[in-house]
């Protein structure tokens, strides 16, 4: 794991702009956060699931890094003061408060295109073929719009302030969060040229690790620290917001997940290689602190 995340830093900054004197501004302001740290889970899942059905790293690696340029994106957009307006993000101050609002805009666009740009750039056509590339792109492109990340983000932020019902979270939290988890699965399928069996069952663990993720998150944004989370705890509740913890409490929040993490793991049982990486995976994620 230690050696996959070690190539993913290397690989991530190799696609970044050069830094000529009148762009240095913003291709500082997307490194930032793009090398800010972080778990690394989507990018770490496409890799795996590529191994899984039996593809190479490096072919999937220009796939991992596009994911996580999406995400790192979002991420950036997300803490803009028109949206979440947080000034803290993985221990550090937030983009928007180190190189002011616009530039942070520019920036999480910027990773976006770069992150096209990736997918079907020499090195990955040459990996992959030009037909998982377009398929990689389908993948990123569905993922990303207002069918993906826009629309749970939307429905995120009209839902402020009003009570909504768990579905009415599923649905947003599909969206928002669990787009990007079950698109790396995708993508290190794809990479692979898995069977649409294999696919269907990537596809079924990561949506339900999609949503343990988002369900631990909720009860973490109340049981954490700033400190452990490395982001303001308790905004949930500042910006009025319903979660799975405010509605179902937080004993039935981990009951729900400890069930959806078993049934995760059970859909690896198809698969003929080792499974044992994202087994562990899927139990971190529910026993995660941070």
């Amino acid at each position: 794991m230690s050696e996959k995340l070690n190539n993913i830093e290397q690989e991530l900054i190799s696609y970044l702009p050069e830094k000529d004197e009148y762009i240095k501004n913003l291709v500082d302001s997307m490194e930032y956060s793009l090398t800010a740290g972080g778990k690394r889970i989507r990018p770490m899942l496409v890799l795996e699931f590529a191994k899984l059905c039996g593809g190479k790293e490096e072919a999937a690696m220009p796939f991992a890094c596009a994911l996580e340029m999406i995400h790192t994106y979002s991420l950036i957009h997300d803490d803009l003061p028109c949206m979440d307006n947080d000034d803290l993000r993985r221990g550090k101050p937030t983009n928007h408060k180190v190189f002011g609002e616009a530039c942070a805009l520019l920036a999480g666009s910027g990773l976006l295109t770069l992150a096209f740009e990736t997918a079907s750039s020499e090195k990955s056509v040459a990996l992959n073929g030009t037909e998982k590339c377009l398929s990689a792109i389908k993948v990123l492109s569905q993922i990303a719009g207002a069918e993906g990340m826009l629309g749970g983000q939307i429905i995120d932020l009209e839902s402020e302030g009003k009570k909504v019902d768990v579905e009415h979270l599923k649905v947003m939290d599909s969206k928002k969060t669990g787009a990007l988890i079950i698109g790396a699965a995708k993508l290190g399928c794809i990479s692979a040229g898995a069977t649409e069996q294999q696919m269907n069952a990537a596809v079924s663990y990561a949506e339900k690790i999609g949503l343990v993720f988002q369900i631990v998150d909720d009860v973490l944004d109340i049981t954490s620290s700033t400190e452990k989370l490395g982001k303001p705890v308790g905004s949930d509740s500042e910006n009025e917001k319903s979660t799975y913890a405010a509605l179902l409490g937080i004993e039935e929040c981990m009951s729900i997940s400890r069930k959806l993490t078993e049934e995760a793991v059970a859909c690896l049982e198809l698969f003929d290689e080792d499974t044992t990486a994202l087994k562990e995976f899927a139990y971190f994620l529910l026993n995660r602190e941070n």
